[in-house]
């Protein structure tokens, strides 16, 4: 091992030892590959025989929100059917006339919608994915749009409609169609697993109705009350799949065949979009923390504790995947172990 990789193995089994999460997966490279990468700790600590492997499948939670919406509304926009600065209800007919028509593709994309910043999808509209959509769509603003930078997961599950809208596909086939086959990401699809991969994926949550881990379904509530798909969540994948789409970013010539976005959307995407709002973001990418915007290191992250970094400046990437869920929801333990990851992995 090299100083900065033997640091990183360091670092992330004593995650392990702290119960930060059972295990994790890792690597960092370069638009030619991978220059370093390892595995630490159990998938499951009930099975503490069977080791986390680069092979291990994980459940993403919000890089769904990249490798999803995020590919798909970019290959929207290079087909030319997707202008981000339109008002939706000028390409959607099934928001005109509702406060959700003024924003636009760009507002969505830079978390600037003034959507409602919270979910609760069951709790406002029940359980039928028909009357959930409706209600997503005609539902009032939390606040003008432009007018602040708030998180939320109500912006990717719009915009995944809005890309079904639009190519008149459903997300998991769009985005199985313009990204994961183009580029060979043979291990990263939507949810529920069948059960050869399932056997292969790291659990999360208990689940309290089966007083069982979750493996092989979609830890975010949301998803799984949408059978799986939604632009929020859902997306299940491989470390090695991560690594192909990050080289993609990084130079499109790595790829055997070209997915639906180019690098155009990638450069739109990476540059701050929010002006002088805080906190600082691109189209659904920003800043990793304890980087300056300059500095062009741009990070997302899931929920079950899986993030990808990805730097055009430095010209790397870097992937680090683990199940931290599986022992708790507090998000401490694991800040402090990605932003010291980030740091050792690409600088």
């Amino acid at each position: 091992m090299t100083p900065s990789t033997d640091r990183i193995h360091q670092l992330l089994e004593g995650g392990v030892r702290d119960k930060a999460y059972p295990g994790a997966v890792w690597a960092f490279g370069d638009a030619a590959g991978t220059l370093a990468s390892g595995a630490v700790g159990s998938a499951d600590p009930d099975r503490p025989e069977q080791p986390m492997r680069p092979d291990t499948v994980f459940d993403v939670a919000s890089l769904t929100k990249i490798l999803a919406v995020w590919s798909c509304i970019g290959a929207l926009w290079t087909d030319g059917a997707l202008p981000l600065d339109e008002p939706l209800a000028g390409i959607w007919a099934e928001v005109d006339g509702h406060p959700l028509g003024q924003v636009t593709a760009r507002n969505l994309l830079t978390h600037t919608a003034g959507v409602p910043l919270r979910a609760q999808l069951k709790n406002l509209y029940g359980t039928d994915p028909a009357a959930i959509r409706a209600g997503v769509l005609h539902e009032a603003l939390h606040r003008p749009p432009g007018e602040a930078v708030e998180y939320t997961d109500r912006a990717a599950l719009i915009l995944g409609y809005l890309a079904e809208h639009l190519s008149g596909q459903p997300l998991d086939q769009l985005a199985q169609t313009r990204t994961w086959t183009p580029l060979d990401m043979t291990g990263t699809r939507f949810g529920p697993l069948p059960a050869d991969l399932t056997a292969r994926c790291a659990p999360t949550e208990l689940d309290q109705d089966t007083g069982a881990h979750l493996q092989g379904t979609a830890h975010d509530f949301s998803a799984r009350l949408l059978d799986g798909v939604c632009g929020i969540a859902g997306v299940f994948s491989v470390l090695d799949d991560l690594t192909v789409f990050l080289r993609y970013l990084l130079d499109p010539a790595t790829a055997a065949r070209r997915p639906g976005f180019g690098p155009e959307w990638t450069e739109e995407s990476l540059t701050v979009q929010t002006g002088s709002l805080e906190p600082v973001r691109g189209l659904f990418w920003h800043p990793a923390p304890g980087t300056d915007p300059a500095e062009q290191t741009w990070v997302h992250y899931g929920f079950t504790g899986t993030g990808m970094w990805i730097s055009p400046k430095l010209g790397t990437w870097a992937v680090l995947l683990t199940n931290k869920l599986y022992f708790t929801r507090d998000r401490e333990p694991l800040i402090s172990i990605r932003n010291s990851f980030r740091q050792l992995a690409i600088g």
